[in-house]
């Protein structure tokens, strides 16, 4: 209990003095508005790597197996030189897919091959799509704070304590970055935070799989809300042909901030979602864990009746049913 309140207290600190001198360079790395965009002035980006640090000097201190930290840091790199340069899609996308695979071979190694290529895309998709849902005030880093959250509870009562405490030091900064990210933001995470938590998410959710801490189905209803916004919407761009790697404004999210005007108040509504999520997945997997899958398709149901209560809502305000959205705040 004291290792982890340090790592708590230790993350939340370090991450609030990366952010604080991160903010002293305010002026270089600006992320400037545009059509595809939720703000509507230049906002600092690069604050996510204050988490990313957390997460690294955790690795160190409790000795995690190397493969971690050097995974997490390699992806915070490139992340950082795409923030800064704008990197093309396939490369990043090589990148993501090699350091998947090279933690895969690590934490899952023996498995068939069907099941190796699918924990590679689950990897690679949890990576990128925690990327596209970072795109309002504190949305990212309430995920992270609440999915990591539930993550470092079932690993500690697991005995898994190396990524238990890992998982406490990410909450603890996730929190102190929301100090600065919550509406309105004073810096993002951009791709440098929000890539390797996503990779963190994808790849500690396999390797619980993998080592019996909890079966298949915990780890996506935890991020249920992130993975099903991403995902329905990259199906719906991909099947009219679109460019889906391109910046856009299509998520449930950012129609939800558009039609509503303020980032808080949607933040609000999707941390009481996000809480919802992890909450029954934990208490399902301590309670009755043989009904997980069915809680699973149930909590799917629930989140597309959610959205398309937002379709509805989307196209009656698109077409002027309703009141135009007030100015973004």
């Amino acid at each position: 209990m004291k290792e982890n309140i340090l790592l708590f207290a230790g993350g939340a600190a370090l991450c609030w003095l990366v952010v604080r001198v991160r903010l002293l360079f305010a002026r270089r790395g600006l992320d400037r508005p545009g059509h595809r965009s939720l703000h509507t002035v230049p906002v600092p980006h690069g604050g996510g790597f204050g988490i990313v640090a957390a997460a690294l000097t955790a690795c160190l201190y409790l000795g995690v197996p190397a493969f971690w930290p050097l995974a997490i840091l390699a992806l915070a790199l490139v992340s950082m030189l795409d923030d800064a340069f704008q990197l093309p899609f396939w490369l990043r996308l090589a990148v993501h897919l090699g350091v998947a695979a090279y933690v895969i071979s690590q934490i899952a190694s023996g498995l068939p091959l069907w099941q190796w290529c699918a924990c590679l895309l689950i990897v690679a998709w949890a990576t990128n799509a925690y990327n596209f849902m970072d795109g309002a005030d504190g949305l990212a880093g309430s995920m992270a704070a609440v999915g990591f959250g539930a993550y470092a509870l079932v690993l500690a009562q697991a005995a898994n304590d190396q990524l238990a405490g890992v998982c406490v030091a990410v909450v603890g900064a996730s929190l102190a970055f929301l100090s600065f990210n919550w509406h309105p933001a004073k810096i993002f995470a951009g791709d440098v935070g929000a890539i390797p938590l996503g990779f963190m998410a994808g790849a500690f959710g396999v390797y619980g799989v993998h080592q019996h801490v909890w079966p298949a189905w915990f780890a996506p209803i935890v991020f249920a809300p992130f993975l099903a916004d991403a995902t329905v919407t990259l199906l719906r761009r991909a099947l009219r042909g679109e460019r889906v790697w391109q910046a856009h404004r299509e998520h449930y999210y950012q129609r939800m901030v558009l039609m509503d005007g303020r980032h808080d108040r949607v933040c609000k509504q999707w941390i009481a979602l996000m809480l919802g999520s992890a909450a029954l997945a934990v208490l399902v997997l301590h309670g009755a864990p043989a009904l997980g899958p069915w809680v699973f398709a149930f909590w799917m149901a629930v989140l597309a009746v959610l959205g398309l209560w937002v379709d509805r809502r989307w196209r009656a305000h698109a077409f002027g049913k309703r009141q135009p959205a007030p100015r973004l705040e």
